[in-house]
């Protein structure tokens, strides 16, 4: 009988074994941490956003550079077969005004846990507390384990090792090294739906940090001149940025930083209104009143975003209704740096596509695939991540199945 290690119990690593456990296959799952699924776990801190409701011919534009490479993929596992999956668990799911998809309980425990009652049952051995490391001269699987090295001979051998942010949940990135020995093709792990750095003022995080910065307009222009515009809120931090809106477009911001040094965004604070009617406003006689007061009386602007103002304007700039309004619609933020990969929601980089064929086996190495964060693509929160390493999983496992029953001794 033909023996699978699949080598990571993130969901990538869970759905090749679910396609894997069938009659006629030895289905082996190893995860270096004491239980399985720990940043799925994580996710559903936050509700469990499993998948995306709009047009599929939208949601594969959520995959910028990798998209042609992705969308084959997600053919395979679109994201209502997600929420069918999940139904088949007992999971029912429903969309929200985001058209994001949640499970009612909004709750990640319950759906893993039936995950793994049908992977048991269908025969998938787990093995934690396994570390991979490597191969021995013999190609067999090596492993660290609390008794000490183990080596693991299979027939086919599915990676799904996830990417380097969260290192304390298991995706630590440990296994660049070995795969770059073997001659892989690999794109630096970058940070992605990370936060940013930004020079505050001492005042400024010591009065602002941790407080949203809601209903703006973000902009700015990246390195090879395009502009970008997103509505949306943040937060402001002790170290700069982070949240919805900048998750949404940190893969350009970090770009334009790693060719320019550092991206200035620009920022609409008052989205509602126009230039001339702001000008207007604060133009307007205030007697004794301050003009952070006359601010907030005239445009309703108080709390961080005039703080925001503040931090970017001199006493006379911000007293100058003309400038000072003029702020209101463009005030400037300026990013120095991402914040460090283990603080990030996920990874960019990873086993670059070229080395992989379409079943995602890697081209140097026969009967060895990868699947999940692992590999070199990135996408934005809402559900694309998730969706997305899903589907490679499946494709991973239907990739080894297809390999093995091309081999001979597959019975």
């Amino acid at each position: 009988m033909p023996t699978i290690a699949i080598v990571g119990g993130g969901p990538a690593g869970l759905t090749a074994a679910e396609v894997l456990s069938q009659p006629g296959l030895d289905v082996h799952l190893y995860d270096a941490m004491p239980s399985v699924g720990r940043k799925f776990l994580l996710a559903g801190i936050g509700g469990l956003n499993l998948t995306h409701a709009e047009p599929f011919n939208n949601f594969v534009l959520r995959y910028g550079s990798r998209q042609s490479e992705i969308t084959p993929l997600l053919h395979r596992f679109t994201p209502q077969m997600v929420r069918d999956w999940a139904r088949d668990l007992g999971i029912e799911t429903f969309a929200g005004s985001s058209q994001r998809v949640f499970p009612l309980e909004m709750k990640a425990a319950p759906l893993l846990r039936a995950w793994l009652r049908r992977l048991r049952a269908a025969g998938v051995t787990f093995h934690t507390r396994h570390r991979w490391c490597g191969w021995d001269a013999n190609q067999a699987l090596k492993f660290s384990t609390p008794d000490g090295e183990k080596l693991i001979q299979a027939n086919a051998v599915i990676l799904a090792l996830g990417g380097g942010s969260w290192a304390k949940l298991g995706s630590d990135g440990a296994w660049l090294p070995l795969l770059a020995e073997q001659g892989v093709a690999i794109a630096p792990l970058q940070p992605a739906n990370c936060g940013f750095e930004v020079p505050w003022s001492e005042y400024f995080r010591g009065r602002f940090a941790a407080q949203p910065l809601k209903s703006v307009i973000l902009s700015f222009t990246d390195a090879s001149g395009k502009r970008y515009q997103k509505p949306g809120e943040f937060m402001i931090t002790a170290t700069g940025v982070e949240g919805s809106l900048i998750y949404a477009l940190s893969a350009p911001l970090r770009d334009t930083i790693n060719a320019c040094g550092s991206v200035t965004v620009y920022l609409d604070l008052a989205p509602d209104r126009n230039l001339p009617g702001l000008v207007k406003a604060l133009s307007k006689p205030r007697g004794s009143k301050s003009m952070a007061n006359h601010l907030r009386n005239q445009i309703g602007i108080a709390g961080v975003k005039a703080g925001l103002l503040r931090e970017s304007l001199s006493a006379a700039e911000f007293a100058h209704p003309a400038l000072l309004a003029a702020a209101i619609k463009a005030v400037s933020i300026k990013l120095i740096a991402t914040r460090p990969i283990d603080e990030a929601i996920s990874t960019a980089g990873g086993v670059c596509f070229e080395s992989l064929d379409a079943q995602l086996m890697l081209k140097m190495m026969p009967g060895v695939f990868c699947a999940g964060e692992m590999l070199d693509w990135e996408a934005p929160t809402g559900g694309y991540l998730l969706t997305a390493a899903l589907a490679s999983g499946r494709t991973a496992g239907m990739g080894a199945l297809t390999w093995l029953q091309t081999r001979k001794n597959f019975h």
